[in-house]
């Protein structure tokens, strides 16, 4: 079925993943973006993939999980991941990019593909034919109830937060220092080291500092996904918990006083220029005022300026056990896929990575092939078993980890952790490989 064309609905991650993979595989693509036609509370332009939150596609070596799944992606001729490394900034150990080459290159790369037509406007239905919705944590709200009508109940939601990020220009950088944990990456963060007293005061500001109020649809469902919660939320759980958080200082030793700090702040580089710096962890929920206020106490931001303050949106996402199967597909209308945040993953690489499967998937069905889920020992293949093989009751979204991926029995017996996680890795890539050639 070449001449078949399937319908991507969003054009993040996941939706730009999706169309590439598709159209790479001979299908036309409709890839249809709401933006700018209807905005959301975060983005800022109507560019595919733009990035909205950290500029980090986190971790970028194989002893770590994420660094594992963008192998398997780059294997798999990722978009999203080779464009990555083209717009990369300095991160140490991690893959960070500059968000405005990144999305100009996703953007470029979909819009010049001669079989991808990109349209500009707002899905408020399910689709019939062939299709993969990647809308993501901002599915519009009409979507939004034609979904939760058709599935037959609530979706499930969860609040996510953005981390400030700070003019160059503005900072004392007489007051911080460069480096990176452990000298992973050299120099490529700025630190701003606290004495225990200092850090108590701050923390002592964030508690007191006001906060955006919810809505009260809102406040209904007032959850965090653990893995990026507001820095205000975290320093309410307790007076050290940030100080073994995002304020952690294992690893790093402050050249002014030969010491390790009691905390400290780290800035990551946000583009090439370095003329934008990302407050590593500190999303936050403080009103625009109060982040002002609070963030210029800390050493060297007294003058900060604020290229943009964080905030908080609410995500959506379906209960992935219940609604999906091993391919993605919804099970009360397999001819619909779901890629992106919304399945239930989190995180930018993952959520490509879904868009990925979803396509890959998806265009050996309508080649007349019988496709089967990753296998389990790969990174792809432990976001399927997340996505479906968790217990229904309490599911909620999650980061590709260790734990996700099987270990195969033969590699369970090596006791050294970094020796069997570099095995796992070896025979992850080549079976995701033979995976992926099984597609084709």
């Amino acid at each position: 079925m070449k001449n078949a064309e399937v319908l991507v609905v969003g054009g993040g991650l996941a939706g730009s993943e999706a169309a590439w993979q598709l159209a790479e595989a001979g299908l036309r693509v409709r890839l249809v973006e709401m933006r700018p036609l209807r905005p959301t509370p975060v983005h800022t332009t109507d560019r595919l993939g733009e990035l909205v939150c950290s500029n980090s596609l986190r971790g970028d070596v194989l002893s770590n999980a994420v660094g594992l799944l963008k192998r398997e992606m780059e294997v798999l001729d990722s978009l999203i991941i080779r464009v990555a490394r083209a717009a990369a900034v300095p991160a140490g150990g991690a893959l960070a990019v500059d968000r405005e080459l990144f999305a100009g290159g996703v953007t470029s790369a979909v819009e010049g593909h001669p079989l991808i037509t990109i349209e500009r406007r707002e899905i408020t239905e399910l689709p019939d034919g062939p299709a993969i919705i990647a809308t993501g944590p901002l599915t519009s709200p009409a979507l939004h109830r034609e979904l939760e009508a058709f599935l037959g109940e609530g979706a499930l939601a969860f609040f996510d937060a953005i981390a400030p990020i700070v003019a160059s220009d503005s900072i004392d950088h007489g007051k911080l220092f460069r480096a990176s944990r452990y000298d992973k990456g050299g120099d490529d963060y700025l630190n701003i080291p606290l004495d225990r007293q200092g850090y108590e005061t701050f923390v002592g500001e964030l508690l007191a500092a006001e906060k955006v109020v919810f809505k009260e649809f809102e406040s209904r469902d007032e959850r965090y996904f653990e893995g990026c919660l507001p820095v205000e939320v975290m320093a309410e759980r307790g007076i050290d918990t940030l100080r073994y958080g995002p304020m952690k200082p294992v690893g790093l030793v402050d050249p002014a006083s030969g010491r390790q700090p009691w905390a400290v702040v780290q800035l990551r580089q946000d583009n090439l220029a370095a003329e934008h710096w990302n407050m590593v962890g500190f999303q936050t929920k403080l009103t625009q005022a109060e982040q002002k206020r609070v963030f210029r106490t800390l050493p060297g931001l007294a003058g900060a300026r604020f290229v943009r303050l964080g905030m908080i949106h609410r995500n959506t996402f379906v209960n992935a056990p219940t609604h999906l199967d091993g391919l993605l597909r919804l099970v009360k209308r397999p001819t619909i896929r779901l890629a992106g945040q919304m399945t239930g993953v989190e995180g930018y690489v993952e959520s490509a990575a879904t868009g990925l499967m979803a396509a890959r998937t998806l265009a050996a069905e309508l080649a007349g092939r019988e496709p089967q889920a990753p296998p389990p020992v790969t990174a792809l293949g432990g976001l399927v078993r997340h996505l479906t093989g968790r217990a229904p009751d309490g599911f909620q979204p999650a980061n590709i980890t260790w734990g996700l991926i099987a270990c195969p029995p033969e590699m369970r017996s090596i006791r050294n952790k970094s020796q069997r996680r570099a095995a796992q890795a070896e025979g992850a890539l080549g079976a995701v490989a033979a995976w992926g050639a099984s597609l084709v």
